[in-house]
């Protein structure tokens, strides 16, 4: 039963998690170019931290640590990032398509370029044992395809490469390097198709630190779609669309993040996918339940966070879901200034950038 209602929750979509209705363009900022970062800092937890609390603060991840306590939790997204994007054929025309989703009959959603060369039925060819065959054409450029040939990860690691976003640019999409540096130390269950960015600054040293400081590390898993880059096209929040992906929520990690609940600790999630499972989980303010299925929470101002309480993450695009999920866990106009002041001192922005901790904002 309590699948089930986890089950119906997840397909009730925003309706469960209500939200006042907000013009898009109220998320928007400007960005200079030259700070969006096009290679990770090196080691990796040299990276700078903006403290968005009371006050502004300029700190540097390494000193993650300092903000933590004895008893408190960490909650990390333990997916690993496939080489989801694929060059092919169909025919002599030349087709590229980036998974976003692995579908329960095995088949994969994607995004194709260009979708219009395609029809159902067409066949992608990538290698001389490895095919995709359309299945299913959709809006916005998005296909179903299903593989044959080569077993499938086999396949991918022979033929695809990192499904790095598109504002970090590489000539022909192809870096050996990214394939180490666009993944976390802990990655553990393929399936994602974007990295769970704010895990990309951890090293094995600063976990050590973290545990070393009484803080216990928790983990979840919430496969990572190439949806979270599509920006919002429509004028109010409340007519968007999110792409669902598939996370699971185990019972041991419940049972820890209830612990610290219990104990007076903080929940701090290491990134918007780790909260956005985390709050897909809880039914309620201060509950939560194991999970394993789809979610599709979209999150801005007006939502009543249940479970976490505290979010280290990167600098968002302007007018993203992840920016109004940012701006509902801090406050618009708190995350606003944090921009500015962020822009101004020149951190670095996005997927390789620099991270930014924030307090949740006090309940109104």
């Amino acid at each position: 039963m309590a699948q089930l209602c986890r089950n119906l929750l997840n397909n009730a979509g925003n309706s469960l998690y209500p939200q006042k209705a907000m013009k898009t363009d109220a998320f928007d900022f400007d960005l200079p170019k030259e700070l969006i970062a096009q290679e990770p800092a090196a080691p990796r937890d040299s990276a700078r931290m903006l403290h968005v609390g009371k006050n502004l603060a300029d700190r540097a991840i390494r000193d993650l640590p300092s903000f933590m306590r004895p008893g408190d939790v960490l909650v990390v997204n333990n997916t690993k990032v496939i080489p989801g994007r694929l060059r092919g054929l169909r025919g002599e025309t030349s087709i590229e398509i980036t998974l976003h989703k692995r579908n329960g009959d095995e088949s994969w959603s994607a995004f194709a370029r260009p979708a219009r060369k395609l029809r159902e039925g067409d066949t992608i060819k990538f290698s001389h044992n490895f095919f995709a065959s359309v299945k299913e054409k959709k809006d916005g450029g998005e296909i179903v395809v299903e593989f044959s040939g080569q077993e499938l990860f086999s396949g991918l690691a022979e033929n695809g490469f990192m499904p790095l976003p598109p504002y970090i640019g590489r000539k022909d999409g192809r870096k050996d390097s990214d394939h180490q540096d666009y993944q976390t130390v802990y990655a553990a269950h393929a399936g994602a198709v974007a990295a769970p960015t704010a895990g990309l600054h951890f090293t094995e040293e600063l976990l050590t630190a973290i545990r070393n400081a009484g803080v216990e590390i928790v983990e979840l898993t919430l496969h990572v779609g190439a949806g979270t880059f599509l920006p919002v096209k429509v004028k109010d929040t409340d007519e968007h669309k999110m792409h669902s992906e598939w996370g699971h929520l185990d019972e041991v990690a419940v049972q820890r993040v209830m612990e610290t609940k219990k104990n007076g600790g903080k929940v701090m999630a290491c990134g918007t996918t780790a909260l956005r499972l985390l709050e897909s989980a809880a039914p309620a303010v201060g509950e939560l339940a194991p999970f394993e299925g789809d979610t599709d929470i979209f999150i801005t101002p007006g939502y009543e966070f249940r479970i976490v309480d505290r979010l280290m993450t990167n600098f968002h695009l302007p007018c993203s879901t992840l920016f109004m999920l940012v701006s509902a866990f801090a406050g618009l106009e708190k995350m606003k200034m944090a921009y500015a002041h962020a822009i101004k001192m020149e951190y670095r922005f996005y997927s390789y950038g620099d991270a930014c901790l924030l307090e949740k904002a006090p309940e109104s």
